[in-house]
């Protein structure tokens, strides 16, 4: 537990222990299951934790009750890392009522269908207010950040928003700190979060800052991460960035995919041709790159090129992966240029251009650079071409 203002309190709790956040996510330096408690004349939880956590979650909600009872379980997100105590809480304080959306009540039974929440619940709509007592919550909806029942809320009296997984990162705070005072050390595994776990829906995030424009937010409570204090702009103008699809660092990302190096020195190649312009470079192997590390540069930068192998009459694996990642994740307003190899059929950049030209706005750069087997002097034209037009 940690006192966070005079009647809010911090009851999450960090997991060393779990390597991959929902089973997909490489998390080393492990999560947080943040929580909250605010005590006006009645007590309302915000959100609980994972089961992973439980016991801990309930020993920190414990200590910070001090043997009052609280009145409510508000439950802004559904999703079990932020719900899976909640029929445990409704045992152990029989006058809770629990706060959500009707979404999420409607959902709830579906989690926990053990647990009889008849009389129980309360359904909250966009910018009602829990009264407390001598301070209120308001809330509003945030459908589809990242889930259809999420709900934000904003205490006044303290100026905190608790925002969900909004502004949320990846990482334990016992390892990445309490507070994110720091705008680079939040942001790196906050934009591989935002990417990953939002960043389909930019719509739905460009709405709810919308909503949340004209609060006076002195704080932001997330449901992972550290609680941001300190020139709030700058998370706002990050995820701004973001939200709206735009490249947050102008430049060329080459991605490749090269079975026995033949692709990868074509693609040295031409990302040394493209810095000699002066113009910033990044070399991404994406056989060797975590997809979810590899989707967040794709989203950073403005310029891509793809460089693969024909494999089995199709793709090689690892760039296909990456590409159908970035399809689920909504990819889109990028210029993006193709290097395929092959040493009898080459038809990687027939598939590549197929899975990306379906996305929205996206400018597919000619001329195709197309190897057979290994790079040759009579390639490196084609090549400046590419170089020329990609950074045209």
């Amino acid at each position: 537990m940690k006192q966070i203002t005079e009647n809010i309190f911090y009851i999450g709790t960090d997991d060393l222990d779990l390597d991959l956040f929902e089973s997909q996510y490489p998390v080393p330096d492990g999560m947080a299951y943040n929580s909250y408690l605010i005590k006006g004349e009645k007590i309302a939880i915000l959100d609980t934790a994972d089961a992973r956590r439980a016991d801990q979650w309930l020993a920190n909600l414990d200590e910070a009750l001090c043997g009052a009872q609280p009145s409510y379980l508000v439950i802004h997100h559904l999703e079990p890392d932020h719900s899976a105590v909640i029929a445990r809480v409704l045992d152990l304080y029989p006058g809770v009522t629990v706060a959500a959306s009707a979404k999420a009540i409607q959902l709830m039974g579906q989690f926990f269908p053990e647990t009889d929440f008849t009389g129980r619940t309360l359904a909250l709509k966009e910018g009602e207010e829990l009264d407390l007592g001598g301070r209120t919550l308001k809330f509003f909806a945030a459908p589809m950040v990242h889930w259809p029942e999420v709900m934000v809320s904003f205490d006044s009296a303290s100026g905190t928003l608790f925002s969900a997984d909004a502004f949320g990162k990846f990482g334990a705070l016992s390892k990445s700190g309490f507070w994110g005072d720091e705008e680079e050390d939040w942001a790196c595994e906050a934009r591989r979060y935002y990417f990953n776990i939002c960043g389909k829906y930019g719509t739905p995030v460009q709405t709810l800052l919308k909503k949340v424009s004209s609060l006076d937010i002195k704080m932001i409570a997330p449901a992972h991460g550290p609680i941001l204090r300190k020139d709030l702009e700058q998370y706002f103008r990050l995820y701004g960035i973001w939200s709206r699809y735009e490249a947050e660092k102008p430049g060329v990302l080459v991605a490749y995919a090269s079975i026995h190096g033949g692709t990868a020195r074509a693609a040295e190649v031409l990302g040394e041709m493209i810095s000699a312009k002066g113009i910033r470079v990044k070399m991404m192997d994406v056989a060797r790159t975590e997809v979810s590390e590899a989707v967040e540069d794709a989203f950073s930068y403005d310029k891509v090129v793809l460089a693969a192998s024909s494999y089995d009459g199709g793709l090689f694996p690892p760039m296909y992966n990456f590409l159908h990642h970035l399809q689920d994740k909504a990819w889109q307003k990028r210029r993006i240029g193709f290097i395929e190899n092959g040493t009898w059929a080459p038809c990687a950049a027939r598939i590549m251009k197929n899975m990306v030209s379906g996305l929205r706005d996206m400018e597919l750069i000619e001329p195709v650079v197309t190897l057979k087997s290994v790079m040759k002097k009579e390639d490196r034209a084609a090549l400046e071409a590419l170089a020329n037009e990609i950074t045209g």
